[in-house]
């Protein structure tokens, strides 16, 4: 698993990439109400 500097995390499960934020991240930011997601198969 991989961190960046703003709390995400990237884990690398065969092709797939799964993306979160950290339990810190979700305690600062509250409740998340709106996710902005790239189309599938998006080169990120």
């Amino acid at each position: 698993m991989k961190y960046t500097k703003e709390h995400e995390w990237l884990r690398v499960e065969g092709d797939l990439v799964v993306v979160g934020i950290t339990e810190h991240a979700a305690t600062q930011l509250g409740d998340v109400v709106f996710v902005e997601l790239p189309e599938t198969e998006t080169m990120v």
